[in-house]
């Protein structure tokens, strides 16, 4: 199934916003919906829609998750392209949903057609409609954190780069460790919080060292971890999701 974007017939995209937007960031969520028009997609939204199945997988719940993937699967029908400003949870349904079902049972086939149609944000702007610069302005110093399951799971690493550097005044400077994870890990940082602790220090102070105002990533969970961190201890640098740089400045170069 391909799909061509151009000015003259719009794309249909039905948009996916993860747990931790939806609680915690409902202004990147909308920061999104601007990009997508901005690129020139018309943008579904169903409120009906709920979690991936993410959490309870990894937790070892796979009948609960096997349920929230059929939802999931049904809240998405159709054969739209499905958008989600998160890598963890596009790369979870791309590479596990299929592992929930027999490959007998008929929602198996159903698992393969959303795994061709959801794409992490970055992705779907850079590769599939190929619409790298939104006329953004952010004249900050910023250091880019590549997320574990990002980098590994879904291969993201040129994408966000390739937007950020479109992006006037923005200066990206690499720091030490950036595939280092932040140590959210999920429920790893409830389970394991000395460790989690530890490895958020580390990745924090690595972004200090770079002289860094604001750290970025497209995963709202490492930096809501990273976040509270970094105001328990009052250090002098931010957070941000990549989307919320995306649409910064507009109208004022």
């Amino acid at each position: 199934m391909e799909k061509d974007l151009n000015t003259n017939n719009s794309m249909t995209i039905d948009l996916f916003i993860p747990c931790f937007i939806d609680q915690l960031y409902p202004n990147t969520a909308f920061n999104v919906i601007k990009l997508l028009e901005k690129a020139g997609c018309k943008v579904n939204y169903n409120p009906n829609q709920t979690c991936c199945g993410q959490p309870s997988y990894n937790s070892g719940y796979h009948k609960e998750t096997k349920r929230l993937a059929t939802k999931f699967m049904k809240d998405f029908k159709g054969e739209n392209f499905i958008v989600s400003p998160s890598a963890s949870c596009t790369s979870f349904i791309k590479n596990y949903y299929g592992d929930l079902f027999d490959k007998e049972d008929p929602l198996y086939k159903e698992t393969l057609k959303i795994k061709a149609r959801v794409f992490e944000l970055t992705d779907f702007l850079v590769n599939k409609i190929k619409y790298i610069n939104f006329g953004a302005s952010f004249p900050h110093k910023i250091c880019y954190h590549d997320a574990c399951t990002a980098l590994r799971e879904y291969g993201l690493f040129k994408e966000p780069r390739t937007l950020l550097a479109n992006v006037k005044g923005l200066e990206l400077i690499e720091m030490e460790g950036n595939d280092v994870c932040c140590g959210f890990g999920g429920t790893f940082s409830a389970k394991f919080t000395s460790i989690s602790t530890s490895m958020t220090e580390l990745k924090v102070k690595h972004a200090i060292e770079t002289g860094a105002e604001y750290i970025v990533s497209t995963e709202s969970s490492c930096l809501l971890n990273i976040e509270s961190y970094i105001k328990k201890n009052k250090l002098p640098i931010k957070t941000i999701h990549i989307a919320d740089i995306l649409a910064s400045g507009w109208g004022k170069q």
